[in-house]
């Protein structure tokens, strides 16, 4: 499995699991000790029995307190604004420069939000087939707007019969006029997206484990990998455009080669955590992503060396806050990052519905400035 997940964390916790269970407790502490260094904490997990002679060892305390550390609280950004209505769930971010507006999607309330710099917002358009809004990006040389909307298996979001259905939607930016509606393959959920320079769409299914070439001219469908992927989710696109940044949930983050379909992985090297990657963005020789799926979740920058492809640094823009929630997307704007906080994920079920005694609160965007 660790091997599989590319070191991630999650492969981490097994394998000090099983080897705690075996009774090698020096391979347990020196497993623990990777994990705290790649900046995880998972105090529950402890206090599970078989951690026990774990946590009598002399040299328990010292890794433990490192790990506590990590939970710290860490905040570089700001609020830019909030989005006032709490029952959105907003998942995506863009923004167009000629006009000065966000494009936000709401997962609850179905639709495409437009907000200007402070906040105030109106409605762009409502999602077709009344499913879950997710992925959004602006085409402005083209003048459109991409977005997807997914009927999310298991939720009561969308009608039990559209379960696993997802449609790709292109807007006219200025008319709100809907151009075009391509549906997705069956059984995907295709929530993440990103544009090539020539205006096609690359899109992610995570539940599938497919990426896709969308082409603006033909609106036809191609599979770009080769089964690499298990949760693929925003893809970011290199500076060159042939290949594409791919964060996989559970894997970490590969380098999609479009031409050949090869995938790289970054090495995670037991100090760089790079799975939980929600929203991933290449500024310069800086990665910068959403993790809502590491413990913390946090939002974080990881420097990468000359070639693109080993990470060399990291530093949290923000983690253990009481702004940030679940954070989800993101957008980089005039060398400034905007990104979703406190979307409102963790106040759902796993059918879409509000947990029993949540009380969901506005979503934030907040923003940071990016220092290359």
């Amino acid at each position: 499995m660790k091997v599989l997940l590319n070191g991630s964390p999650t492969s981490l916790l097994q394998l000090m699991s099983a080897q705690s269970f075996a009774g090698d407790t020096n391979a347990a502490l020196n497993t623990f000790s990777e994990l705290v260094r790649m900046g995880q904490s998972n105090e529950n997990l402890l206090q599970l029995s078989q951690f026990g002679a774990l946590r009598e060892d002399p040299r328990f305390p010292a890794i433990h307190s490192q790990m506590v550390a990590n939970t710290r609280s860490v905040s570089h950004a700001m609020i830019a604004f909030s989005l006032k209505d709490s029952g959105l769930n907003p998942e995506d971010i863009d923004f167009d420069p000629a006009t000065r507006l966000f494009y936000i999607t709401s997962v609850l309330e179905k639709k495409i939000l437009a907000v200007d710099m402070s906040g105030s917002a109106r409605v762009f358009a409502l999602a077709p087939d009344a499913w879950p809004m997710m992925a959004i990006k602006v085409d402005r040389p083209h003048h459109v707007l991409w977005a997807t909307e997914v009927a999310l298996e298991g939720y009561d979001l969308a009608p039990k019969e559209h379960w696993g259905k997802s449609a790709i939607l292109i807007y006219d930016l200025k008319t709100h006029k809907l151009l075009h509606r391509i549906a997705g393959p069956a059984k995907s959920a295709l929530g993440d997206m990103t544009l090539t320079a020539d205006g096609d769409a690359i899109v992610s299914d995570g539940d599938g484990g497919g990426v896709y070439r969308v082409n603006c001219k033909t609106l036809t469908i191609e599979r770009l990998d080769a089964g690499e992927f298990i949760s693929p989710q925003t893809p970011a696109m290199s500076t060159q455009g042939n290949s594409v940044f791919t964060p996989d949930y559970v894997r970490g983050i590969g380098i999609l080669d479009l031409g050949t379909r090869h995938v790289a992985w970054i090495p995670m090297r037991g100090t760089y955590a790079l799975s939980g990657i929600d929203g991933l963005y290449l500024d310069g020789h800086t990665l910068i992503a959403t993790q809502n799926g590491t413990s913390p979740e946090r939002v974080i920058q990881f420097g990468l060396d000359a070639s693109l492809a080993q990470v060399t640094s990291e530093s949290i823009i923000e983690r253990s806050t009481p702004t940030l929630g679940d954070p989800t997307h993101g957008v980089i704007v005039d060398g400034t990052f905007y990104y979703i906080a406190n979307s409102g994920w963790d106040t759902l079920d796993d059918h879409g519905h509000r947990k029993p005694n949540a009380k969901p609160t506005p979503a934030l965007i907040m923003k940071v400035r990016l220092h290359n």
